[in-house]
């Protein structure tokens, strides 16, 4: 390969990479940062869903990539613990589904409160809520 074709295939390379790297950061602004898992999170979201951005993701099935770890829905008894203790610590409330967690903890709760506000309750693997966010993202 001749040398300018190299160069201008690396500066093609190199442009789409920075380019998508723009695109990511604007995808993801907003959104919550990683916080301390052992204490309530209460900043406010950018929009209800980031996912409702993506028409192909349906966020009642899950499937949210994060931290090189995709969101899998519960099923048997793990969900039917992580739905009791959400229903313990927000008596009233409906949970919307229940799933593993991307983001730090073993699993998390999307739940509508009695006042119809949207949380996400997030548990340790002894079923303790660990963290409440704002929002169902």
């Amino acid at each position: 390969m001749n040398p300018l074709r190299k160069a201008l295939l690396a500066g093609a390379v190199l442009a789409s990479t920075a380019g998508g790297g723009v695109v990511g950061a604007a995808f993801l602004n907003g959104t919550a940062t990683a916080a301390d898992t052992t204490t309530s999170t209460t900043a406010a979201p950018a929009a209800d869903s980031t996912d409702a951005t993506r028409p192909d993701v349906d966020p009642s099935k899950g499937g949210h990539s994060a931290n090189g770890v995709t969101e899998t829905l519960l099923t048997g008894d793990e969900a039917a613990k992580v739905k009791a203790a959400a229903l313990e610590a927000l008596p009233g409330a409906t949970v919307e589904r229940v799933e593993t967690d991307a983001e730090g903890a073993k699993y998390e709760a999307h739940v509508t409160k009695a006042d119809g506000s949207r949380v996400t309750l997030k548990f340790d693997a002894s079923f303790k809520v660990t963290a409440t966010e704002d929002g169902m993202r």
